[in-house]
């Protein structure tokens, strides 16, 4: 019996909005390690979105490594790490040749092969090829192998996959790929494992009755054609055991055919899409031609994210007073734009308000902001006027304006 730790989109480097979240992550990563030793996994999935940008600071960089050597007992428990749309491939793969040394494996583009051999750990690459590899660990019997799916649009398949010409559907070609590595190499002899990122369902069934539509905002592109297309379970061979997943932040397990397909969740509450959610990783017993066992184990650290509504003053201040540590969004129901004092003792009150919006309510009589046909004629910035006060009840600020117009006329030199 194996035991194995699934986690993904740890995003390191994210913010939200003006406010850093590296501090939460050191300490949510901190409990993953902790998770990990408690429970004495053998081995780490992470699938995909390890950083937020293309181009991570030096701090995203640094905790990365830390966690991963501590994580891996450097180099005893054996990591496979494969990159998401948020990640750079060569990037993530930049480390692999010194990572490996500890068992870190980085995987992120489909035309790569990582090289067999044993490490000085005792943990040895004993099969690999392009989207696979194969580990034997010093004290598991058998084989573990492992499908390799990073994420990558249709274009880069079919370069990495030698498609060429030929019009093949995005689905058709990671099956027939997926569907060739099982057979040639996973058999019942050993464990067989599918670590992918995208957006996987059950052929059929609605994306929005699974929850997409509550899926951050920057992850929902790659969730159709023009990004990337849905995948569906079928698609993963049916010699797998378990597919640990990343992409969607909630932890769900997808309706499965004859595997758990499984999302693990982000460590962290990103946006506030994912506000009241859960944060979990995925513990999972696995053993050659069985059935895996497989449970979250929820994540406590983090700040929680809050959408609350509130229509007076002293109730606001209150709450805030309770719930210290958090980020808030805040929607204000007032008859006119919030004032001045209003809007300074909300956020003097907490340190973790990250919108504070008015709703108007319009009582009888009073302007209507939508915009006419007539409006159409006005310039630019005007309109822009009109919208604004429209959507938030009030006049955009000067600094607001000058930024409008400052992207008018770089858009007017291109």
């Amino acid at each position: 019996m194996i035991k194995i730790l699934h986690t993904a989109d740890w995003h390191l480097g994210k913010r939200l909005q003006e406010f850093s979240r590296i501090e939460e992550q050191k300490l949510v990563l901190e409990e993953i390690i902790e998770v990990a030793d408690q429970e004495n996994v053998d081995l780490v999935l992470l699938a995909g979105d390890i950083f937020d940008t293309f181009n991570p600071n030096h701090e995203a960089v640094e905790l990365l490594y830390k966690t991963l050597r501590r994580l891996s007992k450097n180099g005893e428990r054996p990591i496979i790490a494969i990159s998401g749309n948020h990640d750079s491939t060569q990037f993530v793969e930049a480390p692999d040749p010194l990572a490996r040394e500890l068992g870190i494996l980085f995987y992120s583009r489909y035309d790569s092969i990582i090289p067999i051999g044993k490490l000085d750990s005792g943990i040895e690459i004993t099969k690999s090829a392009s989207g696979f590899v194969e580990l034997k660990l010093p004290k598991i019997e058998f084989p573990v192998r492992i499908i390799l799916a990073p994420y990558a649009n249709e274009n880069l398949l079919k370069t990495y996959l030698g498609e060429g010409d030929r019009e093949a559907e995005f689905r058709e070609i990671l099956q027939e790929n997926w569907l060739e590595l099982a057979d040639n190499y996973c058999d019942d002899n050993g464990v067989n494992l599918f670590i992918g990122h995208f957006f996987f369902m059950k052929e059929g069934e609605s994306s929005v009755a699974i929850g997409t539509e509550a899926e951050p905002e920057s992850e929902r592109p790659i969730l159709h054609v023009g990004g990337t297309q849905a995948l569906f379970t079928k698609n993963i061979p049916s010699q797998i055991q378990y597919a640990a997943l990343g992409h969607l932040h909630r932890y769900h397990s997808v309706g499965h055919e004859h595997c758990p397909v499984v999302y693990s969740s982000s460590p962290l509450a990103y946006s506030f899409s994912e506000a009241d959610q859960e944060k979990k990783v995925v513990i999972l017993k696995a053993a050659p031609n069985q059935e895996v066992e497989y449970h979250p184990v929820g994540l406590k650290q983090g700040r929680p994210l809050y959408r609350k509504k509130f229509d007076n003053l002293p109730e606001t201040l209150a709450w805030l007073e309770e719930n210290p540590y958090c980020f808030v969004e805040i929607t204000y129901v007032t008859e006119h734009s919030i004032d001045a004092a209003t809007r300074k003792a909300i956020m003097k009150a907490h340190d973790g308000i990250v919108n504070l919006i008015p709703q108007i309510n319009n009582p009888a009589g009073t302007e209507d902001l939508s915009l006419q046909v007539e409006d159409l004629g006005k310039d630019m910035s005007s309109l822009f006027q009109l919208f604004y006060k429209s959507e938030k009840g009030q006049e955009p600020n000067e600094e607001l304006m000058e930024i409008f117009r400052e992207v008018i006329s770089q858009n007017k030199e291109v």
